[in-house]
């Protein structure tokens, strides 16, 4: 499987929403919406692309493998994603600051890894967007190591798969699958809009009892 290369016309569509309209758009297509616990570590900057995954597990190898994500980086487009799946249990890094330059000197937009990483300060230090559960100093070698990239892994209760789109700001994270990323996106952009006009009408002095009311409730059903 290969990563597919986001039209820039969606890239400019997302560029206007977060987070948080995606998550309700996912929700009201009975999609996984936002997963819970990943935030940003590194700088607070909002990162969007396809996913380039892998996938860790816990243990040593018996036989001595390349450094876990490098064959990600190298395969990585301009632009794309690398997302990990880091969740075994292991307390240790599964993304570190050598990557973290490696891959910013690829064009790699960010990172997400759904476990802990290090080195933070050196991706703070770059401008690089590491998105994670929590920072670490413990190294992975000898504690956990890269059994496959560029495959279906999971991330919280998301399955992700290569060419499917991540975007995640101060709020969350979110992924958008491939074949139903159109809708998804339009579905935010109305959700999006509908919060203007009603800032718009708190603004003008409307009573927000009034505004927020039982029409925000329904909002998620009214998107078709």
């Amino acid at each position: 499987m290969k990563t597919s290369t986001l039209h820039g016309d969606f890239r400019g569509r997302l560029a206007l929403l977060d987070s948080c309209a995606i998550s309700d758009a996912l929700d009201s297509l009975g999609l996984p919406p936002a997963v819970v616990g990943l935030a940003p570590l590194s700088v607070v900057k909002p990162i969007c692309g396809p996913v380039m995954t892998v996938k860790l597990i816990a243990g040593k190898p018996q036989h001595s493998p390349r450094h876990l994500c490098t064959a990600a980086i190298e395969s990585a487009a301009r632009g794309d994603v690398i997302v990990i799946e880091h969740s075994s249990g292991v307390e240790c890094a599964g993304w570190g600051g050598v990557l973290s330059v490696g891959a910013q000197v690829k064009g790699v937009e960010g990172v997400v890894i759904d476990g802990p990483a290090r080195d933070i300060d050196e991706a703070r230090a770059l401008g690089f967007p590491v998105y994670g559960r929590s920072p670490i100093a413990r190294t992975a070698r000898g504690r956990a190591y890269e059994i496959e990239f560029n495959c279906e892994i999971r991330i919280g209760e998301v399955r992700v798969v290569p060419g499917d789109v991540v975007f995640a700001d101060s709020s969350g994270v979110v992924f958008l699958p491939a074949a139903q990323i159109e809708e998804i996106v339009r579905r935010a952009a109305r959700i999006v809009e509908r919060e203007r006009l009603m800032v718009q009408a708190l603004r003008a002095g409307d009573r927000i009892t009034e505004v927020v009311g039982r029409n925000y409730e329904e909002m998620l059903t009214k998107l078709d």
